[in-house]
């Protein structure tokens, strides 16, 4: 028992770091690259994100090539992190995430997290429910979903040593076009992925009294 609890402790005291010391970054060494393979353990564990029914409707379009980053510069207006940053992962939201219900169901059947009858009804109550809410409501559920992977992509990167900026300002309409997006993913944001060249600015905080309300908001 007091190995597991000192196990938890330390687990826990190296998430609080992580956490404090992650940084928008905006000025990447643009020598350094990442492997492949830790990019692929970065997305595995950002992909361990809650999702509304376990629909995990986030796709990631990961760009490394350095052409394919000079032509995304000015689609993100020309924010210079595009082409320094190791990689420029584009997070988007797939509205049509439930047509895998039944691949990801079968894994939690094949998994012993459920029976094939419960998966039956999980499949057949989720492909009814998503495939008919409006397209509005369902951009809305795939950009929440999007938001928690995407906060736990960056945590990620940051537990291994790296650093990122999450980045709302791009031209939307030209990236679907530029590469080629179909028109069933919604864009919710650029993530430039790297080794910092330059830390990024420390911040401040509102203090709880300003926006935690407790039991009603009045």
């Amino acid at each position: 028992m007091s190995t597991n609890v000192s196990e938890v402790q330390l687990s826990s005291g190296s998430f609080i770091d992580v956490v404090k010391q992650r940084r928008s970054v905006r000025v990447f060494d643009p020598s350094w690259t990442i492997g492949e393979e830790e990019l692929r353990d970065i997305l595995q564990t950002a992909t361990l994100a809650p999702s509304s029914s376990n629909m995990q409707p986030w796709r990631f379009l990961v760009i490394q090539d350095a052409e394919l980053k000079q032509k995304l510069l000015p689609i993100a207006y020309n924010q210079q992190q595009v082409v320094d940053a190791s990689a420029v992962i584009v997070v988007l939201g797939d509205t049509k995430s439930y047509e895998k219900a039944e691949t990801i169901y079968d894994a939690a059947v094949a998994a012993g997290y459920m029976t094939e009858a419960v998966k039956e009804d999980f499949v057949k109550r989720s492909v009814g429910l998503y495939s008919s809410l409006p397209s509005e409501v369902m951009k809305g559920i795939v950009q929440t979903d999007g938001g928690l992977v995407a906060m736990q992509l960056m945590l990620a990167a940051k537990a291994k040593g790296y650093d990122t900026v999450p980045m709302g300002g791009y031209d939307a309409a030209r990236l679907i076009e530029a590469f080629g997006i179909p028109s069933s993913y919604v864009p919710i944001m650029l993530i430039a992925l790297g080794k910092a060249a330059k830390e990024g600015h420390p911040t401040t905080r509102l203090p709880l009294e300003e926006v935690v309300f407790w039991d009603s908001i009045s």
